[in-house]
This record gives C-alpha cells, sequence and structure tokens, in this order.
C-alpha cells in the first residue's frame, strides 16, 4: 500500500505543486516515526500521510476542497481501501473547515470519521508537526504559518483557528503514546 501512495502522489503532485510534494513526504516520513505506535495500521498512517493533500492536485481539485477531492479520487479512480480514503477525507479536522465551506453534511455522509482515535489522532500530528517544505515543526509554529499564509480571515484561517485546540490535544495524545513506547 505504501509503494503504491507514494506512486500516486508523485504522479499526481510532484510536477506541477513540488512544494506540496515535499510536505507530503515529509508528513509521510513522519508516519513512519509514529506508526510504532499503531502495529499493523502502521502501513495504514503512512499510506494515508503521504495521500492526504492529493486533492490540491489541480486535475482533482472538483470542489476546491483538499480532503473531499481527493478522497473521491482515490475511491472512484483507484478503488483505494476505505479506511485510507476515509483518513484522507477527514485528516487533520476536516469536517471543521467542511462546515465553514458548507460541506459538512455532504462530507460526513460520503466519508464518515473513523472510530480509531490514536490512527486519527496520528495523521493530524504528522500534518501539524510538518512544515509546508517537509520539515518537523511544533503544532503551534504550524498553526501559526497557516494562519499567516492564508490569513486570520480567509476560510482556511477561521478553520484553524477553531481547529487548534482539537489539533494540539490529538497532538498531545500522540506524544504520550509515544513517550510510553519502549525504545
Amino acid at each position: 500500500m505504501v509503494g503504491w501512495a507514494s506512486r500516486v502522489m508523485e504522479t499526481e503532485l510532484s510536477g506541477v505543486l513540488p512544494l506540496r510534494s515535499a510536505h507530503s513526504q515529509g508528513v509521510a516520513a513522519r508516519a513512519v516515526e509514529v506508526g510504532r505506535t499503531l502495529g499493523e495500521d502502521a502501513d495504514l498512517l503512512v499510506a494515508a500521510a503521504t495521500l492526504h493533500d492529493v486533492g490540491y492536485a489541480p486535475r482533482l481539485a472538483v470542489t476546491g476542497f483538499h480532503p473531499l477531492d481527493g478522497a473521491r479520487f482515490l475511491r472512484d479512480a483507484h478503488g483505494a481501501d476505505e479506511r485510507l480514503v476515509r483518513l484522507v477525507a477527514n485528516h487533520s479536522f476536516a469536517l471543521l473547515e467542511a462546515e465553514e465551506r458548507g460541506l459538512r453534511e455532504e462530507l460526513a455522509a460520503e466519508f464518515p470519521l473513523l472510530e480509531e482515535p490514536l490512527l486519527v489522532d496520528a495523521l493530524v500530528y504528522c500534518d501539524m508537526t510538518t512544515t509546508p517544505d517537509g520539515h518537523h515543526t511544533t503544532a503551534e509554529e504550524r498553526i501559526a504559518e497557516i494562519v499567516g499564509r492564508y490569513g486570520a480571515d480567509s476560510v482556511v484561517g477561521r478553520f484553524i483557528r477553531r481547529a487548534a485546540p482539537e489539533i494540539f490535544a490529538a497532538v498531545q495524545r500522540v506524544e504520550a503514546a509515544l513517550a510510553a513506547q519502549p525504545r
């Protein structure tokens, strides 16, 4: 699954959005580190991390909401694993952004949130502790960077400020799980 995810991400993002590709690669590298907390779901996390932003690819942007566009592409064009598709659709509290865009009901009906808290939190952690160019950062710095890039009053700015407490809580839960792992 991971090799396939890497090929899809490279095909869809590398040539047209190299910075987004670098971010996705960095998020995937974080997922490899975090995967030890997930046991058999480690590869699923890495695949979701690799593909979480595939919906930004211009040819896939139907609604302009990348989690929904990416999940639909993975489901419809690739018949991807349902859990993978649902993780991509709902990554990093996407339901809150979907609400800002008037797409919450559509996203929730089509791609229900997984009831696997550690797996969902792990993807949030990987995304929200990786810079746009793929390097490590803190969740606080990442939120500030997103607000600065999009503007506080933009759809993304409003969403990320609303999601920040949930993002910080997810990051803390994953950090606790990592600290509890034997070295």
